[in-house]
């Protein structure tokens, strides 16, 4: 979201938001320069409860909340969406307190609007009420293209959060990066969607176990897992989404699946409590197992309730099926050069100095990555 602050050195409100590389800061609008620090503040403070309703919009769409029946999660997701065309009214025309009450409106954004105006009505600054209007129109407007998969200017925030739904759009930008280069350029923090991006990357991950398990004899399933033998991998999430997709699951639905439970669990929900109850009664039963009790005491004991960051779980998840394409490489890099040295003969006394070490491994992952491509494209209908 957009952090706004007052710069009091120049009596200025500034606007700042992330990017994949860092964050970048515009100013607003001049302020009054004999109003209070409490009333500037507390501006900036409802700007801020704007932005973050409206970018809660994107991230937690009505398309990924199932029914759109009236008064179900979807139902009520789409109806917030449809506020953004009373944000200017609200800011401009804010409900005030009368005859000691205040109307309070029941939408979220709404009522962040309503905020601003009431900020704003205590400053008497036609101005500024004028600029902090277009101000909002410029965030709902980013909000608006990064849902069309557009993440120019100000919609480039949403590379810092996590989507319960992934963009076409920006899932075909993914995948078009990701055939460039199998390992996963920097390009995808910085101009993707993380969801998206991790909707591509698990499609990728899919095609690259396949060519170490052709490699190495195992199962794809268990590429990344033995890969973790060879150098220290997260082998457990990658290896979670090559379950599903193994069981016919589709990358979409596998990644969407694993970060909206996460973002449940970081809005403080429950989102499958019979699921937990399995998990601690395998939990309970794994323990009496290992010290020959009926009943062992689970005290002190902790359980993951999401394998992902509930703070950044799309980003994380991003992050960790790369990794697993790496840990791919891994395995058929071992497995491939053990069947090179015998064809040609070389043994294990033989070795390469550093050049020739760094020469050996670029070729490998070319080579790696060039199989990658073709079970990628061959099996690109999963992806979409």
């Amino acid at each position: 979201m957009t952090r706004y602050s007052v710069a009091f050195d120049r009596h200025e409100l500034v606007a700042s938001w992330g990017t994949g590389e860092g964050d970048l800061a515009a100013g607003v609008a001049a302020l009054p320069p004999d109003a209070g620090t409490t009333r500037l503040l507390s501006l900036a403070r409802a700007l801020t409860q704007l932005s973050d309703a409206a970018w809660r919009i994107y991230t937690h769409p009505a398309s990924a909340a199932g029914s759109l029946e009236p008064n179900s999660e979807g139902w009520r997701r789409e109806e917030e969406r449809k506020r953004f065309s009373e944000v200017a009214d609200a800011i401009s025309r804010p409900n005030l307190p009368s005859g000691g009450s205040l109307t309070v409106s029941y939408s979220s954004l709404l009522e962040s609007a309503h905020r601003v105006g009431r900020a704003l009505h205590l400053l008497d600054d036609p101005q500024l009420v004028q600029a902090s209007v277009a101000e909002a129109a410029a965030e709902l407007a980013a909000v608006e293209r990064a849902e069309l998969g557009d993440l120019s200017g100000r919609a480039q925030q949403a590379v810092l959060l996590s989507r319960e739904d992934a963009s076409p759009v920006q899932v075909a930008a993914a995948d078009h990066l990701l055939q460039q280069d199998p390992f996963g350029p920097g390009e995808l923090f910085i101009g993707i969607d993380p969801t998206a991006a991790a909707v591509a990357a698990a499609h990728w991950l899919a095609a690259a176990a396949d060519v170490a398990a052709e490699t190495s004899g195992l199962s794809p399933t268990q590429v990344v897992l033995e890969a973790d033998n060879i150098e220290a991998l997260p082998h457990e999430t990658p290896t979670l989404v090559l379950d599903l997709i193994d069981q016919g699951v589709s990358p979409n639905e596998a990644v969407t699946g694993l970060v909206r439970h996460a973002m449940h669990v970081a809005d403080g929900l429950l989102p499958d409590p019979t699921a937990l109850r399995e998990q601690l009664d395998e939990l309970e039963e794994t323990l009496a197992e290992d010290a020959g009790e009926e009943k062992p005491d689970l005290t002190g004991l902790a359980l993951r309730l999401t394998p992902l960051d509930p703070k950044r779980p799309a980003r994380d998840l991003l992050e960790d099926l790369l990794t697993g394409i790496h840990g791919c490489w891994l395995l058929h890099d071992e497995f491939a050069g053990l069947e090179d040295n015998d064809a040609s003969g070389i043994g294990e006394a033989e070795e390469w100095d550093d050049e020739q070490a760094e020469q050996q491994q670029t070729r490998s992952r070319e080579r790696f990555a060039h199989f990658v491509r073709e079970t990628a494209v061959h099996q690109r209908d999963r992806l979409i």
